[in-house]
């Protein structure tokens, strides 16, 4: 027989273990019914608005090119090389890295006349009015002045080097994305050939980097 004590007793248990059932998870981030879940939460959700939202413009605006923006670019990068590569060729004193600096310019000179080419054969007038080939412009033209400026030595040559690292990783990451953007599969062809060309010449100024230039 249950007495009025014992089941006072049962009652209580019976409450105590629902409160520990019903007690929230420490995890504040998970947990959207409070103040601290709420604003964990919402502040997680942001970051990967704005992450995706970064994303996707940087995406528009490397497949949203026309074959003569392609074309501007490619050869205001060629240009911007071939000036840079003529530099050194005179002022580098590696002669490792006086052999690059000309086949650089060798590279760049064959590849900026075949673009100049299929321009004309396709009549098409590059187009230099995007911010990215105006900026690259301007770049080469201050890397060259910098270059012109400076004293011949070991100095100059790791500089140099280190420019065209990050000059070809630059123009590698357009060049790929170009692709995404023309249809003309010749021109696709052409810049196909010309990542493998990019890549080339970044592979070697790293090389230089590491082995021949490293102090």
């Amino acid at each position: 027989m249950t007495t009025r004590y014992g089941r006072h007793c049962m009652i209580a248990l019976s409450a105590a273990t629902l409160l520990v059932a019903c007690k929230p998870k420490d995890n504040a981030t998970g947990d959207t019914t409070t103040a601290a879940g709420a604003v964990a939460t919402g502040s997680d959700s942001a970051n990967r608005a704005r992450t995706d939202s970064a994303n996707n413009a940087a995406n528009a605006s490397n497949s949203n090119w026309s074959d003569a923006q392609i074309l501007a670019f490619t050869a205001a990068a060629n240009r911007g090389e071939i000036a840079e590569g003529k530099v050194a060729e005179t002022k580098a004193t590696n002669a490792k890295v006086k052999a690059f600096a000309r086949q650089m310019v060798t590279d760049h000179q064959a590849m900026l006349t075949e673009g100049n080419s299929f321009a004309k054969k396709n009549n098409i007038t590059p187009d230099s009015t995007k911010g990215d080939v105006q900026d690259l412009q301007k770049d080469a033209n201050n890397e060259l002045q910098d270059l012109n400026s400076k004293a011949k030595g070991a100095d100059w040559d790791k500089e140099f080097v280190e420019k065209e690292i990050d000059g070809h990783k630059k123009v590698l990451d357009k060049i790929q994305s170009f692709q995404n953007s023309t249809q003309n599969a010749q021109l696709k062809d052409m810049l196909t050939k010309a990542s493998q060309k990019v890549q080339q010449h970044l592979d070697k100024a790293q090389a230089l980097k590491d082995s021949t230039l490293k102090s």
